[in-house]
């Protein structure tokens, strides 16, 4: 059995976030409940270098992260990164209680083939017990991960490229749960249950339902900023890298605001209420206690606004560093622009943020 996941032999991994359009590079350090960014940095990759997450050129993804890496001037060289979603299979499974961790592994190595359907020998497979739900001492429940072996090892080469050890591989919708208590101070109410996060990205949106902290829902759809960049490339004749450009600095025409981002935003409420409307008619709930969103499209001026209006729930727009302080050497102004786009990052490295 391989190692999805694994733990950080001592504090300080960093996290690696590999998205479709740039790669996100975050260290932290903790003491006693409060952590401290220590090095960030983020990076574009060229087009076609991820697709759908999943990495294409290793080489290129590889000097990216090298040259983060430089940037950030961090000692650390292990690296916690993660896995889309929709490259791995989770499974909840019932398993006799009492076994020890390698009497489990080898049980579940066994009777993986009922729960995944791919060749074993493809993918890579990691287990967590779950703390005890019920009264029944006989049985535990076991979350079952596995991946496609290729896919992590696409990161794993890259990150060494990169100059980068892979200590951790994680999976992002798990990263993001572990990072939404970075937030808790900025949602509304004490009884918070059931929270969605809608994570916008350049090509995808994921929404991720939480109950009580627990992952329960999760759904990938082909939606985000890329599209605005689209916009403003044929409207103004520009190239993909003057499109980015200009939607991060401004600059813009005066009709850019009513004629592209106002109906964007429009947009992305749409697709948000599309995805809600999913979960809940495939679930026992009917409305969230909160909806967070994070992503890099979730700092867009307001979109949070516009989205607490036409979904008439509390909308949060994630700030993962509200509550830490910063070293010298991060520009607070550009950590504070990245903030939403940093929440895979910032569950990555907590992995290794020490105490």
């Amino acid at each position: 059995m391989l190692r999805l996941f694994g733990a950080a032999k001592t504090s300080r991994v960093l996290g690696i976030d590999i998205s479709s359009t740039t790669v996100k590079l975050l260290e932290l350090s903790r003491q006693g409940e409060r952590y401290r960014v220590e090095s960030y940095a983020v990076a574009p990759l060229p087009p076609e270098a991820v697709i759908e997450k999943n990495v294409k050129q290793v080489e290129t993804v590889g000097a990216v992260i090298r040259g983060l890496v430089a940037r950030a001037k961090t000692r650390a060289t292990r690296a916690a990164a993660a896995v889309s979603g929709s490259a791995v299979i989770i499974k909840t499974v019932k398993m006799p209680a009492g076994l020890s961790e390698e009497d489990l592994e080898a049980q579940l190595a066994v009777e993986a083939d009922q729960y995944i359907p791919y060749a074993l020998e493809e993918v890579a497979l990691d287990f967590e017990v779950l703390p005890a739900a019920s009264k029944n001492n006989d049985t535990v429940d076991v979350l079952l991960v596995a991946c496609h072996q290729e896919t992590i090892d696409a990161r794993v080469d890259a990150l060494e490229i990169g100059g980068l050890a892979a200590e951790i591989m994680d999976v992002e919708v798990l990263a993001l749960g572990r990072a939404l208590a970075l937030v808790k101070d900025q949602l509304p109410g004490e009884s918070l249950r059931t929270v969605a996060m809608v994570d916008i990205g350049a090509s995808m949106t994921t929404l991720s339902v939480f109950s009580d902290g627990d992952s329960i829902y999760t759904r990938e759809q082909f939606f985000g900023g890329k599209q605005l960049t689209d916009e403003i490339m044929q409207r103004y004749d520009l190239s993909f890298e003057e499109a980015g450009l200009a939607k991060k600095r401004g600059g813009l025409p005066e009709d850019y605001e009513r004629e592209v981002l106002q109906p964007f935003r429009e947009a992305v409420v749409q697709q948000v209420s599309r995805s809600l409307q999913f979960f809940f008619s495939s679930s026992e709930y009917t409305s969230l206690d909160c909806i967070v969103l994070c992503g890099g499209v979730a700092s867009i001026d307001g979109l949070g606004e516009l989205a607490q209006e036409r979904l008439s729930t509390r909308v949060v727009v994630a700030n993962p560093f509200a509550g830490m302080t910063v070293d010298p050497r991060v520009d607070p102004a550009a950590l504070a622009r990245d903030a939403p786009a940093m929440m895979v990052a910032c569950g990555l490295a907590m992995r290794g943020a020490g105490r």
